[in-house]
């Protein structure tokens, strides 16, 4: 063998190692990204139903979240002691709650009612913060919230819930390149607090801009960790509109704004440029805002919302044409064995029900929850508006559905 050969035959045995050596890094990369954690923006995007049916959960704080004291958080820690799954910042919690004897006088009654989620996802956690609703002045014939008084005055540190899995489609958009504006109406701030918080913890460059509307400084929850994460985080700007501040507010101190977040305001204060809009509150917020920012020129598939009652909340959009709704038609239930004529005087079919006593569970009352999700053994239902609530085939939603045909239901 030359010299000339030897040296060849070195080359090309140095050459094999080389390209072995190559492959094992690219096979090791190729390993290492397949069981690399999902991006930021993609680890809040859990399953809407994380487990099915109820779960139990420990209360295992609680906390005041405004001077007044009519605001409260729940933290809730599973039963079983597992991790919690990750959920999508701004969906809710659904609760069944039995009276014990004594207490709110409703001994024995079971209802269900849906809260939103407050904070950003946690394993170890989730937390709910709920408002007291009081009986409104000057119509005494009207109850107070039953739900949020009995949270108030008889859930303990210690008691036990069941909690069905995190669910609706009221959630922040994970691109980071689109700034966001959240805007909360009172205790409309609950899902704001939560998307603003995950967005601090996993995009901190990504915009967003905060608009909290409510009365004053006495109703003012989270105050004290808002103006704190607004002075550790240059990307977030905090815009607080008092209606109706008490003679100790101070404008730029307690508030930046005095009146209501409307369309004026926001035109002022938003920059230049396309933004993702979240907005939760009243129904006279909710009723003027969404249309308003429709006519500023805001693509509908930019404006996310969510309202006490958003069935209520009309998007301006023509809707897909749906079949007629029918009249005089019979809606039989089929467990209840009762079989009544529908004259489309009733709001829903949940309206219906509930005015012939019929007993149907229900939760929101708004299509979000699902709670009176009923399968239709004949007939079809049409709703005014898409359900947030993803219906299973051959079932009806029945708070926000209205029958285009005679009807037999399940329920």
């Amino acid at each position: 063998m030359t010299a000339v050969e030897l040296l060849a035959l070195i080359c090309a045995a140095w050459l094999i190692q080389l390209a072995l050596g190559i492959g094992v890094v690219l096979r090791r990369r190729r390993i290492a990204a397949s069981v690399a954690p999902p991006p930021a923006a993609e680890q809040h995007a859990g399953a809407d139903l994380a487990w099915p049916g109820w779960r139990e959960f420990r209360v295992a704080r609680r906390e005041l979240e405004d001077v007044a004291r009519t605001q409260c958080s729940f933290y809730l820690q599973p039963v079983d002691g597992q991790p919690l799954p990750a959920f999508r910042p701004g969906q809710f919690l659904t609760f069944s709650l039995t009276w014990a004897a004594g207490a709110a006088g409703e001994a024995g009654r079971t209802i269900t009612r849906c809260y939103s989620l407050s904070d950003r996802p946690d394993p170890a956690h989730y937390r709910v913060t709920i408002k007291r609703v009081p009986a409104p002045q000057g119509q005494p014939d009207v109850l107070p919230g039953l739900s949020s008084n009995h949270f108030h005055d008889h859930v303990r540190v210690g008691d036990v819930l069941r909690v069905k899995a995190p669910s609706g489609h009221f959630c922040i958009d994970p691109d980071a390149a689109v700034p966001v504006v959240l805007i909360g109406g009172g205790i409309g701030i609950t899902p704001m607090m939560s998307m603003l918080r995950w967005c601090i913890a996993h995009q901190p460059q990504r915009p967003v801009h905060l608009f909290y509307g409510l009365r004053n400084s006495d109703e003012h929850a989270f105050k004290a960790q808002l103006e704190a994460l607004a002075a550790a985080h240059p990307a977030m700007t905090l815009q607080v509109v008092y209606s109706r501040p008490t003679a100790a507010d101070v404008p730029g101190r307690d508030f930046q704004h005095l009146g209501h977040v409307d369309i004026d305001l926001l035109r002022k204060t938003v920059p230049h440029g396309r933004h993702q809009f979240y907005i939760c509150g009243p129904a006279a917020m909710m009723q003027t805002l969404v249309p308003a920012l429709a006519d500023w020129g805001v693509p509908l598939a930019d404006i996310h919302h969510e309202a006490f009652g958003p069935a209520s909340v009309t998007r301006p959009v023509v809707p897909a044409a749906a079949p007629p709704e029918a009249m005089g038609v019979e809606v039989r239930f089929q467990r209840s064995g009762r079989t009544l004529a529908w004259n489309g005087s009733d709001a829903s079919l949940l309206d219906f029900a509930e005015r012939h006593g019929i007993a149907v569970e229900s939760g929101c009352r708004s299509g979000g929850c699902g709670s009176c999700e009923t399968r239709v053994l004949e007939g079809t239902v049409a709703y005014p508006q898409a359900p947030d609530h993803d219906v299973a085939r051959g079932h009806c939603l029945l708070c926000v559905g209205r029958p285009t045909t005679a009807l037999v239901l399940e329920a």
